[in-house]
């Protein structure tokens, strides 16, 4: 791997960054009202225009180098350096909404804010923690979802999305012609009863009811309500409304990405009423540079969901997957619009599918 992809990886924590820097701006600039809005200008706005300034990174990794490169500890310290950021970040951050004065307008920008971040280093960076073997991975990767409060999806990413994924059955794959608002509460409250119903089922072939200790969401459940309770004694009731707040927010972020990955695509059903195996062929892939640094090449998803377990560094870009215009910033406020989604991506999904047919 070349040295600046090594350690642009380390741009990942340039995203939590922006929130104490837009709390210094605001004091020193006397518009900390403007300045809540920061990170969002700066990830919706000049990100997008960097990516496009930088371009695209189609190298995938010497197929000799692999295995060191997966077993090479920098990549597997920086995602579990996300644990410590992240609470750090949401405590400062909580402290800096009930503390600084902000009206109606700044607050709902430090919220938006702050939920984005969450969704980038929690939920992004947990995504990458809980589908690895190593007990203390998950264990990270379940404390980083708390944080949010979307701790649901260490259960359903693995047990659901991926066996469902691009099916009917997954509520994280968006149908053909789905706008986002219609997707987005049903994403969020399927996936989250589907999270207990696969742990009761998983007890129950042990002979086991829901409610026993070993639902590892109980456990996340009772860190949740005491992050919870620790911010309404520490900051009072604004201080518990923000942390539930920003939680919502992140989790919205997360499946906003998830419409993005999938939108429109289908596995075929075959005779015998199963799908057919999950490939490359059922993610949406970027191949832009910056944003995959920033997300741990989330973008490479297509790969992803073909071989779950590899580790990001050694996430491969396939040419023949099927490939957005541009990267996750740019899809995600495209998202927001509908016509303007459909308008950009209907083409291109019908593109694919003329291709498809015609192997």
């Amino acid at each position: 791997m070349p040295r600046w992809k090594r350690y642009g990886f380390l741009l990942v924590f340039g995203v939590p960054a922006l929130l104490p820097l837009a709390a210094w701006l605001g004091a020193r600039s006397g518009h900390p009202e403007l300045m809540a809005w920061l990170p969002l200008l700066v990830l919706f706005v000049l990100l997008p225009l960097a990516d496009y300034a930088v371009g695209h990174d189609p190298h995938n990794p010497v197929p000799d180098g692999v295995p060191a490169l997966a077993r090479d500890p920098w990549f597997r310290a920086l995602t579990l350096l996300a644990v410590p950021v992240q609470y750090a970040t949401l405590g400062g951050s909580l402290r800096h909404w009930t503390g600084a004065g902000l009206g109606v307008g700044g607050q709902l920008g430090w919220l938006l804010s702050l939920g984005v971040v969450g969704g980038v280093l929690a939920i992004n960076t947990a995504h990458e923690l809980i589908h690895k073997d190593s007990r203390l991975e998950r264990l990270a990767g379940g404390l980083l979802l708390t944080s949010v409060g979307y701790f649901g999806f260490k259960v359903e990413h693995i047990r659901g999305h991926h066996v469902h994924v691009s099916t009917p059955r997954d509520a994280s794959s968006a149908h053909f012609g789905q706008s986002l608002w219609h997707f987005l509460p049903r994403a969020l409250a399927r996936n989250t009863v589907n999270a207990w119903r696969l742990e009761a089922q998983r007890l129950r072939r042990q002979g086991l009811p829901w409610w026993h200790w070993r639902n590892e969401l109980l456990g996340w459940s009772a860190l949740w309500l005491a992050l919870a309770a620790a911010c309404g004694a520490w900051l009072g009731a604004w201080g518990l409304l923000d942390f539930l707040a920003q939680g919502l927010a992140a989790a919205c972020t997360l499946e906003i990405i998830n419409y993005i990955e999938h939108y429109g695509l289908e596995r075929r059903r075959l005779p015998d009423g199963r799908y057919e195996r999950t490939t490359h062929l059922h993610s949406w892939n970027a191949d832009f540079a910056l944003t995959n640094l920033l997300l741990f090449q989330l973008q490479r998803h297509s790969d992803h969901h073909a071989h779950a377990s590899r580790r990001y560094p050694v996430l491969l870009h396939h040419p023949d997957s099927p490939q957005l215009p541009a990267g996750y910033a740019t899809m995600f406020v495209l998202a927001l619009v509908p016509p303007l989604w459909f308008r950009v991506m209907h083409p291109r999904l019908a593109h694919w599918r003329a291709q498809q047919a015609a192997l």
